[in-house]
């Protein structure tokens, strides 16, 4: 599928933001792990929460998907042995999620993905699954899926180098359901407010861990988690690329479905643009934040630590052309280990369209550029494909951008609404 995409001007309107896929996926998990019928509201309905949903229905959950909510009745600890090889497709989260989980089966489960998810590294993961019990090997012998993992975690002591957060979540969430007790000391830690969100959904239900400063976890083993009822707020990460959309092209827009007291990393986007010049209202109803409305009114420079957000990167590497002077994204060095390698894949596309952009061995250094319309390679990554239409609908001349149809992993509906807020965007 293509994208064909003409400036646009006039841009605004109020859009609803769909549910976080990083709640959603935690939730499907933990309905899972959980004994007892949990309800999850407002959930992303997208091709990565679906991978979710099939893995857990495959461990042995029985999850009801309505047009609203998913039901999800839990296996109480214990996933089942599955009857067939379990294909995650293009979801990081869920492999890296579910090898764990599987680690909890007296059985064999096997873990594979789509090519992207077969490029990504597993090894500390596997590693440390080691250290608390479970037998896990890669296929390949080097640390990619395929996956084959048989348990049962016992508990122990490991130490993990999270170069992704989804790593120490993986064992965050899994851990609690061992025999024995475990202590995770953490060598690395990228991403740290991923981490921060599983903590404060095993929190609000119960589950015991105790956290020395993100360095050291140590988890109770043999805990139960009881059914739950909960709602899925906005995704920040998704709703980047409208908040720079605003920002770049002087449109006006409010973003519904936002709450900026979640625990979500990406709501740092929201500051960072207001410090680059935005204009940006929080929009507060019943002492809790509803939308955010953002205008733009000329950006400038500046250096960016996007190590705590590196989903944000393809978006702010957009942003950073239409700033005056110099932008520095820094300290992601993980955004070459995502879908793609989105350092290198936002330097070579928005260079095709005449940005003067450098690769960094840890990000991009961008200065203010004039963009033209081009052919350009979404790469088979939502948020690459994303960034470049946000490119796209304020360059000059018109764009194509192939892979468009994985948007579709994260936000279904992200061309019907750059359309209805006036993007000229049409689907080949």
């Amino acid at each position: 599928m293509l994208y064909k995409i003409s400036k646009s001007e006039n841009m605004s309107g109020d859009i609803e933001i769909p549910g976080s896929k990083s709640h959603t996926i935690r939730a499907l998990f933990l309905g899972a792990l959980a004994e007892g019928v949990s309800t999850v509201r407002n959930p992303l309905f997208s091709s990565d929460t679906q991978s979710a949903i099939d893995t857990c229905r495959a461990m042995g959950a029985e999850i009801l998907a309505g047009s609203d909510a998913v039901k999800i009745k839990g296996f109480n600890g214990k996933p089942h042995t599955p009857d067939d090889v379990i294909n995650t497709g293009n979801s990081g989260t869920t492999i890296t999620f579910a090898i764990s989980v599987a680690a909890l089966n007296e059985g064999y489960t096997i873990l594979t993905g789509d090519a992207q998810v077969r490029r990504r590294p597993q090894e500390p993961l596997i590693k440390s699954c080691v250290d608390l019990g479970a037998q896990v090997v890669s296929a390949s012998g080097k640390g990619f899926p395929p996956i084959i993992v048989k348990g049962r975690m016992r508990g122990g002591k490991t130490g993990i180098r999270a170069i992704t957060s989804q790593y120490l979540s993986s064992l965050l969430i899994s851990a609690p359901f061992a025999e024995g007790d475990s202590l995770i000391t953490v060598e690395v830690l990228n991403e740290a407010p991923y981490v921060g969100m599983t903590l404060d959904w095993l929190s609000k239900l119960g589950i015991e861990v105790h956290n020395k400063g993100f360095d050291e976890f140590s988890i109770r083993g043999g805990q139960r988690l009881k059914a739950f009822d909960t709602s899925i707020p906005g995704d920040f990460s998704s709703a980047a690329f409208f908040l720079v959309l605003a920002a770049i092209s002087g449109g006006n827009f409010k973003l519904l479905n936002l709450d900026m007291s979640d625990s979500q990393g990406d709501k740092a986007v929201v500051e960072i643009l207001r410090d680059m010049g935005a204009r940006v209202t929080i929009n507060k109803d019943d002492n809790s934040v509803s939308s955010v409305s953002i205008e733009g009114a000329g950006l400038k420079g500046m250096e960016i630590d996007m190590n705590p957000i590196p989903d944000a990167l393809p978006a702010m590497a957009v942003a950073a052309c239409f700033a005056k002077g110099e932008t520095r994204l820094v300290n992601v060095p993980q955004a070459r280990y995502k879908e793609t390698d989105r350092i290198s894949a936002m330097c070579i596309e928005l260079r095709k369209m005449g940005a003067d952009v450098r690769e960094l061995p840890d990000g991009l250094l961008i200065r203010e550029s004039r963009l033209k319309g081009s052919s350009l390679s979404g790469y088979g990554d939502h948020r690459i494909v994303m960034a470049l239409t946000v490119a796209a609908l304020c360059s000059e001349g018109e764009s194509f951008i192939d892979t468009a149809e994985s948007v579709s992993v994260t936000f279904p509906g992200f061309g019907d609404l750059i359309t209805a807020c006036g993007g000229k965007l049409t689907i080949i």
